[in-house]
């Protein structure tokens, strides 16, 4: 009968921990960026696999290396066995009964995303892809971008530390390896030293400040010119008087629309240089236009890092600047 009882316990027990008729499930699996393609070796040999492959071996933008947006590998169905169902982010695609696309969260780990893209033939699965590859990519993407501002918030730095941040009234999750290299109540600096082993690869920088909104249908054209003058003013190299940090002359960024806290903002790519000097890598701008305050918020991350791959740091940045709240 106590056996019974302790049986009955644990059960009950269980239960709770995960909800009703719920099931505790699995920490996923993988690294940010990549997706495991579940489909047929012949699929992943012809059009289907080529076109993944070309969809996400897509190149970023701003990178000074050649890096895809996501890095893919490939399982065929009977293959994917309970090591390889508790990865992040999944494309199941194939051919099936009827044409579906669909997305289902958790299904066998969490945190999970499951994209199914069916057709009922090989040229119908291709299209299929083809119809629905930008949401595809952004919802893996942003996947990521969730699942890494969960960890951040779990080691977070205080934003009551920063004048800048209660000055501007801005808030951001951002993991407590960045230090403070400079906050003067107007503009704020924290970098992250990255090594690679036992080198020293370079840093991962953050920039904060705010100008004055003067004209909002040209806000997108006085980007660049907003940061050199930023970067002239408070980004010096070895010789502050002859070397500051410019957007790289030879390199035109590129700027898209997007919106951060609910707010249109500008997202610009591109590289930087430090003037008169050797020094340069990639940068993330976001521009985000505070009608109320009648000002532009500019969140901006730039990563030193010769010689290795530089995708993740910039994810890291992009996932930091789009935690942004404006009060």
């Amino acid at each position: 009968m106590k056996k019974l009882i302790a049986l009955f316990a644990i059960t009950v027990l269980l239960t709770s921990c995960g909800g009703n008729d719920k099931v505790i499930l699995r920490d996923s699996i993988g690294k940010i960026n990549k997706v495991l393609v579940v489909t047929k070796s012949s699929d992943w040999a012809g059009d289907i696999g080529k076109e993944i492959r070309n969809s996400f071996g897509e190149l970023m933008v701003g990178l000074p290396q050649p890096e895809t947006l996501l890095s893919v590998s490939q399982t065929a169905p009977n293959g994917f066995g309970t090591m390889m169902k508790v990865t992040r982010n999944i494309l199941v695609i194939g051919i099936g009964d009827e044409e579906k696309y669909f997305v289902r969260n958790n299904v066998y780990a969490q945190p999970q995303t499951i994209i199914y893209v069916y057709a009922k033939d090989n040229e119908g699965v291709v299209k299929m892809f083809k119809k629905h590859e930008k949401e595809i990519i952004k919802t893996f993407i942003q996947s990521d971008i969730s699942r890494t501002q969960s960890l951040f918030r779990k080691n977070k730095l205080d934003d009551s530390q920063f004048k800048t941040l209660q000055n501007l009234g801005v808030s951001l999750t951002i993991h407590n390896k960045f230090n403070t290299v400079d906050d003067t109540g107007e503009f704020l600096w924290l970098r992250n030293h990255l090594s690679s082993g036992i080198a020293k690869t370079g840093s991962n920088n953050i920039l904060i400040y705010s100008v004055p909104l003067e004209d909002e249908t040209k806000v997108s054209d006085s980007i660049v010119a907003v940061r050199n003058r930023i970067g002239k003013k408070y980004i010096p190299g070895s010789d502050p008087k002859t070397m500051y940090m410019i957007t790289e002359l030879a390199y035109t960024p590129f700027t898209f629309d997007a919106v951060i806290d609910g707010k249109k903002a500008y997202e610009t790519r591109g590289k930087w240089e430090v003037q008169n000097d050797f020094m340069a890598g990639p940068f993330l701008n976001y521009t985000v236009v505070d009608k109320k305050n009648n000002r532009l918020v500019v969140f901006e991350g730039f990563t030193y890092a010769p010689s290795v791959n530089k995708r993740a740091f910039l994810f890291e940045l992009e996932a930091i600047a789009k935690s942004m709240k404006i009060k």
